[in-house]
């Protein structure tokens, strides 16, 4: 019995060698629309309903991060709210395996739990319906989608720029943007409330709408890794950079995020800056006191696994958080997020989702208000 297999879709990415029969499926990761990275996948599955369903991602260890295979568990949803890990997801001999006896007909399958465009246009409007927040554009992507901007808090307080999706494969990034923001606009959160009277939050929720539409792991439409154009954007090739640097330069920066997640390593982690030139013996005390703060607002954050220092080369300055760094000796950092599970707080059922990934956006908050404290 041959299998149909569909991902003409937002974000949908596979290639079908081979769907013949149930228990022998064959696939190939896509290529980002104009690069060579691969590792995201979304896909549906038709009239699945009790059959055993053997899938094998036969190019996965060429993918741009193979090391995040081991220990991995591939994502599910029958209705593409509730999402759930496939617990026989595995990495054998280069494949990816994923083995699935569906309940329902229609099954989707992603390498994370998606974030549609349609949802990101809601988030808009809803932060657009606030009374404390607008919602505008800083301009046109490569494809001439907007890059949207929510700003909340007085235009004259203290410029905190927090960005997301740059990899637009890491979808979490978007769903912590929107704990973010929900919480930012709560007109009965005490916090959200003392950060809107001193600061000027200005949020990219998704900073890359081109990608995350084709289905993209890493880059834009043209082909660009965001998160490698920050010393010299184009409008050509990176305008989605340009467009927020330009916006920053007006405004300045005294605090920047920028939200991602990672493939391999499975815990919840900061890249800091202090191996940054110029940045400040002040600006690392206040990047510390930021990390103990979150600490305390999240038990899903660590401060003993992550990045190895001094990984970054020559190409450190065109990275988001050191070019910012750089620029305006401020607390400027990389947040990532685990595609895999949450190592201290395990969870077998979902491992780390969007929906933890929003508890961890709204408790940003606490060292958000920490460092206008002390900043």
């Amino acid at each position: 019995m041959a299998v149909r297999i569909s991902c003409n879709f937002d974000s949908g990415s596979i290639e079908v060698v081979s769907a013949a029969s149930p228990d022998a499926i064959r696939l190939r990761l896509r290529a980002d629309n104009a690069s060579d990275f691969y590792q995201w996948f979304h896909f549906r599955v038709h009239d699945a309903a009790g059959t055993d369903l053997r899938m094998v991602f036969e190019n996965a260890a060429g993918a741009a991060f193979p090391d995040g295979w081991p220990g991995y568990r591939a994502v599910a949803s029958y209705d593409r709210r509730h999402w759930f890990r496939v617990d026989d997801t595995r990495y054998e001999n280069g494949a990816l395996i994923v083995a699935h006896r569906p309940e329902r007909d229609i099954v989707y399958y992603a390498y994370f739990e998606p974030y549609a465009q349609e949802r990101h246009l809601d988030l808009l409007g809803r932060a657009a319906n606030s009374p404390f927040a607008k919602v505008y554009s800083l301009g046109s992507t490569v494809e001439g989608r907007e890059v949207d901007v929510v700003q909340a808090g007085r235009p004259e307080g203290v410029p905190v720029w927090i960005v997301a999706r740059q990899h637009p494969g890491e979808t979490m990034a978007e769903w912590f943007a929107e704990g973010l923001l929900e919480r930012l606009l709560d007109a009965a959160d005490p916090m959200a409330r003392r950060i809107r009277e001193h600061a000027c939050v200005y949020i990219v929720p998704n900073i890359n709408p081109d990608g995350a539409v084709h289905g993209n792991l890493r880059t834009n439409a043209a082909g660009a890794n965001l998160n490698r154009e920050w010393r010299s954007p184009s409008a050509e090739r990176s305008p989605e950079v340009l467009h927020v640097r330009n916006r920053m330069e007006r405004t300045g920066c005294a605090l920047f995020l920028d939200i991602h997640g990672d493939e391999s390593i499975p815990y919840v982690f900061i890249d800091g800056s202090e191996m940054v030139p110029g940045v400040s013996a002040a600006t690392v005390a206040q990047q510390a006191v930021f990390l103990d703060s979150l600490a305390e607002a999240s038990p899903d954050f660590q401060t003993t696994v992550g990045y190895t220092p001094g990984r970054y080369g020559d190409e450190m300055l065109s990275l988001a958080s050191k070019w910012v760094a750089h620029r305006f000796d401020c607390v400027s950092l990389t947040l990532e997020m685990p595609f895999k599970d949450n190592a201290l707080l395990p969870d077998p059922l979902t491992g780390w989702n969007g929906a933890r990934s929003k508890r961890l956006g709204a408790a940003m908050l606490q060292p958000i208000l920490k460092h206008l404290s002390v900043g």
